[in-house]
C-alpha cells in the first residue's frame, strides 16, 4: 500500500498516511481540524540489474564501427534445408 503525504493549509502540520488507493483522500486535519491537502513530490526509481542499460543485450563480438543507433548490417542467414526438387512422375498402371 502507498504512503501518501498531508499537509494542514491551517495549522502547517505535515502528516504521512499508509492508504490503499482504492481509500478517499483525507480533508480534516487530525490535529486542529482545518483542511488537509495531499503533497506531491518526485519519486526516486533507482534501476538495478542486468537489461537496464543499452549496452546489457550487445556481444562482445559487436564491432564498435557502426554509428550509434544503427544496426550493423548482416548477410541473411543461408537456410540448412537442401533445396526440393519437382516430385517424381508417378507410374502409369495399366
Amino acid at each position: 500500500m502507498p504512503t501518501y503525504q498531508y499537509a494542514c493549509n491551517d495549522c502547517g502540520e505535515q502528516l504521512e498516511v499508509v492508504q490503499k488507493f482504492s481509500d478517499d483522500a483525507l480533508t480534516v486535519c487530525p490535529s486542529c481540524q482545518g483542511n488537509l491537502r495531499k503533497v506531491f513530490s518526485a519519486v526516486g526509481i533507482v534501476f538495478k540489474g542486468s537489461g537496464f542499460y543499452r549496452t546489457d543485450n550487445r556481444s562482445s563480438s559487436t564491432s564498435s564501427s557502426a554509428p550509434a543507433g544503427k544496426p550493423a548490417e548482416s548477410k541473411p542467414a543461408e537456410s540448412s534445408k537442401p533445396a526440393e526438387s519437382a516430385p517424381a512422375p508417378a507410374a502409369a498402371s495399366n
